[in-house]
């Protein structure tokens, strides 16, 4: 369900994560990219900047370019790398990526656009050699009537075929992939679990509302988590 932006980031602002994600799982991309030390790389969709540390982990000789759409997810990821001249911060909009980059990484924010049209928009901006690596909701078995619910109104979700498909169709193919683990899960919906205990007390129906569907969301990922997760996927132009 839509829900009036203030009231949903009452609930998500000044989170860690904006999605599930480890260090690990861009560690693990850019291995796969046999990424270089030197590596420019763009972060779009980076939210309050969770994955910019360990870009700089595995590029730090390299840049790092995050963008996003939300003011105060640019004003947490600047505060945070702010002194760090390997570091720069914009509000953009992710559908138009300026300059040139060794790998485009984007966690869990591919859906607002579909993987197809994503790759197409963001090929003119990766360099010769370069990848992108993405995350993408994906069924990994046949979806209980609850897990598809929760995905109701995401209705390009789909299994990895119907992924890979998808990045055949924008003339990429695939170097790697695999789901993000449990861990990477939790190291979202913890910090949501604690914010959820410390806003009930005071919140009013609407607040109520969206309490109720994020303890759903992670519910149902947590009874249902064989069924459906997210598929972390390293891609180059063919």
């Amino acid at each position: 369900m839509m829900w009036d932006p203030d009231v949903f980031f009452t609930l998500h602002r000044d989170l860690p994560r904006e999605g599930p994600g480890l260090p690990a799982d861009v560690y693990w991309a850019a291995q796969k990219a046999g990424l270089a030390k030197t590596a420019e790389i763009a972060d779009v969709g980076c939210g309050p900047g969770a994955d910019i540390a360990a870009w700089l982990e595995v590029a730090p000789d390299g840049h790092v370019t995050a963008l996003d759409k939300v003011a105060h997810f640019v004003e947490a990821a600047r505060a945070n790398f702010r002194a760090d001249p390997r570091v720069t911060v914009l509000k953009a909009d992710m559908t138009r990526i300026i300059n040139s980059y060794d790998m485009i990484w984007c966690a869990g924010a591919v859906y607002f656009l579909g993987v197809t049209e994503a790759l197409t928009r963001w090929r003119p901006a990766l360099r010769p050699g370069g990848a992108i690596a993405f995350t993408e909701p994906c069924w990994f078995g046949t979806p209980s009537p609850r897990a598809k619910a929760l995905f109701g109104e995401y209705e390009a979700m789909t299994d990895l075929e119907g992924i890979t498909t998808r990045i055949e169709d924008a003339g990429f193919e695939m170097v790697a992939t695999r789901p993000l683990d449990d861990a990477a899960w939790e190291a979202y919906l913890g910090p949501i679990d604690v914010r959820i205990a410390a806003l009930r007390p005071t919140a009013d129906a609407v607040l109520n509302a969206v309490l109720d569907e994020a303890v759903e969301e992670a519910a149902c990922w947590r009874a249902h988590r064989r069924e459906f997760g997210y598929q972390l996927c390293v891609v180059r132009p063919k």
